[in-house]
């Protein structure tokens, strides 16, 4: 017999002593680690001192029967499991009990298997439970994306309005900007947050495996299913799913796709008949998808159908003034996790902060502060050296542009971010025809991304 959870702790709530002890030897023997009492008043005083891992109480006892100790735990500690055991039972107490919150039903004399498969089952429960809890927790922990530019202030308002829509979203940026952070807000403002919230990692799927991992498969379907699948459209039923790097699909796997989001019906393997299901896309992507499609590697249609509402997420050096901000969010994080007060953000270092490019956007923000706080756990960000070594990347040199001396003249523009503007369209022109029109190249004479270069050449009308 399998190891079942290892020294689980199990209440025994049994009101006849031979039958007590001989459960609570059952029990040791199999590798849990029981506790007895005779009775409910009894089961909940123990409780009450030190919880359990699951309860095993007789349905009858003298005074208040097992069935009051499932409604009292159900009320109390829902997240108990409870098995009850039972030598005069049939098929309508066993649905009593069922509905007013136990796992499971046995019969006495209990086969020692079943009840450790019982036992077992409630734990697992238990533990999925706690799971399930976690996620939830950690997914509103997250709490509201952090920004008051107006960069920043516009983004939100497109996603405010594209939650409320219930219509597909297609989420744009470079990596690093927060396009997950904002599909889980467009699920909790829309209304489909009481539903799942399912998110794949498009680039992540290997092809070979692509229809099962989105639409199950049944047992025997092919070599290797042993067993049924549900896919992830199917889990997302009600609900939203996010598909990150949409971009990275296999041109395979885009029709079927199309089809599930604009019908809403897809054909699991080994199914006769299709399946329906209800649920809303959001996608994200930092690829330059009219590119794609250009060069046939990306369906037109699947695109229309997955833009109906597309929201440009900016990088975080459009939005220096949010940097501050986000900055000291994520100090007083980081200080939380290590134990220690959140450090104070000087000028100097704000300064500094504003002054870098941040190629990684808000995740590299993020990794920056991490570092630097543990690198220098007495002094923090205060004093912090902002040499490389420390933690922190020291501004990139800015090049040299023939209208741009040190010193402007009296009548000259002064509108900082008209200027960078202005630079930046200037230098992606320049690094175009020095790569004559490489892309690849172009990214690298820019040492940015490949992949973010798309967006860029967007904003500056140079995408044609």
């Amino acid at each position: 017999m399998s190891d079942p959870r290892p020294r689980a702790t199990v209440l025994v709530v049994e009101d006849e002593e031979y039958v007590r002890d001989s459960l609570v030897e059952l029990l040791r023997a199999r590798g849990f680690a029981p506790r007895a009492v005779a009775g409910v008043p009894e089961a909940l005083a123990t409780l009450e001192r030190a919880p359990v891992d699951v309860v095993l109480t007789d349905y009858r006892m003298p005074g208040a029967s097992g069935l009051d100790l499932v409604r009292s735990l159900h009320a109390s500690s829902p997240e108990v499991p409870v098995v009850v055991l039972t030598g005069h039972g049939n098929v309508a107490s066993a649905v009593e009990c069922l509905q007013a919150g136990a796992s499971d039903f046995i019969l006495k004399p209990a086969d020692p298997a079943a009840l450790e498969v019982a036992l077992t089952r409630a734990l697992a429960t238990r533990a999925l439970q706690r799971e399930v809890r976690y996620l939830r927790g950690a997914a509103d922990a997250e709490g509201e994306p952090l920004g008051r530019s107006p960069a920043w202030t516009r983004t939100m308002q497109m996603v405010e309005a594209a939650a409320a829509s219930g219509s597909t979203v297609l989420l744009r940026g470079e990596s690093g900007t927060g396009k997950e952070l904002l599909a889980r807000l467009i699920h909790r403002r829309s209304a489909r947050a009481g539903g799942p919230y399912v998110r794949v990692n498009c680039a992540a799927v290997p092809v070979e495996i692509w229809e099962s991992e989105f639409f199950g498969h049944r047992k025997g379907s092919f070599t290797g299913a042993a067993s049924d699948r549900e896919g992830r459209f199917h889990l997302a039923d009600g609900g939203t799913l996010f598909l990150d790097e949409i971009g990275a699909m296999p041109p395979a796997a885009q029709a079927k796709l199309l089809r599930a989001t604009q019908d809403g019906e897809f054909d699991r393997l080994g199914d006769t008949q299709p399946t329906r299901v209800d649920v809303r896309i959001v996608a994200a992507t930092n690829a330059d998808l009219e590119a794609d499609i250009k060069a046939g590697h990306f369906r037109q249609d699947l695109f229309y159908r997955l833009a109906v509402l597309q929201v440009m997420v900016p990088p975080l050096r459009e939005r220096p003034e949010d940097i501050p901000l986000l900055a000291g969010f994520f100090a007083a994080q980081v200080a939380a996790r290590l134990g220690r007060p959140a450090p104070t953000l000087t000028p100097d270092v704000v300064s500094r902060l504003q002054a870098y490019s941040f190629p990684g956007n808000v995740r590299e923000l993020q990794n920056v502060i991490e570092r630097a706080l543990i690198l220098n756990p007495r002094e923090g960000l205060r004093g912090l050296d902002l040499a490389p070594e420390a933690g922190l990347p020291t501004p990139a040199p800015r090049p040299a542009a023939a209208d741009a001396p040190g010193d402007p003249a009296p009548d000259a523009d002064l509108n900082l971010r008209e200027v960078l503007t202005r630079h930046e369209r200037a230098l992606l022109v320049e690094a175009d025809k020095r790569a004559h029109g490489v892309r690849k190249e172009t990214a690298r004479l820019l040492g940015i991304d490949p992949r973010n270069l798309a967006y860029y050449l967007r904003k500056h009308g140079l995408d044609e």
